[in-house]
């Protein structure tokens, strides 16, 4: 019996190793027929930069497909002048946590100087370009309006275009997919640094594509040259593709993270947590005064599509409720092609605000009337709306006509099938 009990473990043992080997092989084919832009940059296209002095807008995401900095490929590459490098919020190596101004400073590994896009300067001042001939764009993106990366890119666009310099985009995925586009599209009443152009929340776009978007559509006018990717496809999300999750900022870890994003950070509007401080940002979201159990079941009684909810508790280290035990739930997606994350992130706004309305807050308002909440749905009214008592649905509704417009805009935009 023991010598069965063995012969199964082992053969159990092999499978599973071959499994592995398996996927491996998979991935490595994969990795053969897809080439990110900045591959694609190096291995085809390098006339683009190739006798001219180089600057460089990245962050730690800025990798090949064998997790090298570009940074680091660019400045050993005998045939680049990389000579500037310019950091987004977190900066270039990605030292910097969410709203941390990061200062002017020399790369140590480098030798460059490093030039702050957060903060201060959003925009690189002609001081900041001096010497430079061309500049590239290579940053992740998660697909969501309120990631502050695509405006980095937009206002750097538009010093391009006024210092009369080049501008490329090195595509990477969309890491939700190219498929699916969900939420309001932004009121430009509502424009910020997390939303500065009309377009949803949820733009199914990847940052090449929103690049030529931006560029025509709102009449930046830069001399924009966009490095497609090969291999990349509409309906993959990025776990489809041969890559590695490299962390596009600390507050999201996973691919996991990215998918509850669009919803999971509408709760950054309130006084309620979005789990920053935890393991689980924008999947974990509670409060001291909520009870996780009734929140759960008021949750999952709406049976929303590819989405479960449990209550969950937690202790924040840092933000809201920090050293607080809090409660509430975990977002749990069962079926992210079904999953609306948008959908489901106003449901958590409105239920909260209904179960708790002694409790529950929106952000402050500033001295235009604007609560965070606003900037972050684009708007006015939704806010209005859950103050009101309407439903979800009729929010949707209300937001169709101008999505359906957008979509038509999009269209022209689209790089890959």
């Amino acid at each position: 019996m023991k010598k069965w009990i063995i012969f199964l473990i082992t053969i159990t043992l092999v499978l599973s190793g071959l499994a592995g080997v398996s996927a491996k092989n998979d991935k490595k084919k994969k990795g053969k027929s897809f080439q990110l832009g900045v591959e694609v940059l190096l291995d085809k296209e390098k006339d683009l930069i190739k006798g001219k002095k180089v600057g460089l807008i990245t962050n730690p995401t800025g990798v090949d497909q064998s997790l090298n900095s570009i940074v680091d490929v660019l400045h050993e590459d005998p045939e680049t002048d990389l000579v500037a490098l310019y950091g987004p919020e977190h900066g270039v190596r990605g030292s910097a946590q969410a709203g941390e101004y990061v200062e002017y400073y020399i790369d140590e590994k480098t030798g460059l100087p490093v030039y702050s896009l957060y903060g201060a300067t959003r925009k690189p001042t002609p001081e900041m370009l001096e010497g430079v001939d061309v500049l590239l764009f290579d940053i992740q993106d998660v697909g969501t309006r309120f990631y502050t990366y695509i405006y980095t890119m937009a206002y750097a666009m538009e010093a391009a275009k006024e210092n009369n310099i080049p501008f490329v985009v090195l595509d990477r995925p969309n890491p939700l997919g190219g498929l699916k586009v969900e939420g309001p599209v932004l009121d430009m009443k509502y424009s910020s640094f997390i939303g500065n152009y009309a377009i949803p929340l949820r733009h199914g776009m990847t940052v090449g594509e929103l690049a030529k978007l931006f560029n025509e559509e709102f009449e930046i006018g830069a001399d924009l040259q966009v490095v497609e990717m090969k291999g990349w496809k509409r309906s993959m999300y990025y776990d489809d593709t041969p890559l590695e999750f490299v962390m596009p900022s600390p507050n999201m870890p996973t691919l996991d993270t990215a998918l509850a994003y669009p919803g999971g950070a509408l709760i950054e509007g309130t006084n309620i947590s979005e789990g920053r401080g935890t393991t689980k940002p924008f999947e974990l979201i509670g409060a001291p005064f909520i009870n996780g159990d009734d929140l759960a079941k008021s949750l999952n009684e709406k049976k929303l599509p590819g989405v479960t909810f449990r209550a969950a508790s937690f202790t924040p280290t840092f933000s809201k409720h920090a050293g607080s035990l809090s409660h509430g739930v975990q977002i749990h997606i069962t079926d992210r092609d079904d999953f609306k994350p948008v959908e489901a992130g106003l449901q958590i706004v409105k239920t909260i605000h209904d179960l708790y309305p002694d409790q529950f807050e929106f952000r402050a308002e500033n001295s235009s009337g604007i609560s965070f909440f606003d900037q972050l749905i684009g708007n006015g009214w939704v806010r209005e709306d859950i103050e009101s008592g309407k439903s979800v649905e009729e929010m949707k509704d209300k937001w169709e006509n101008e999505l359906r417009s957008f979509l038509k805009v999009r269209k022209q935009f689209l790089l890959y099938k």
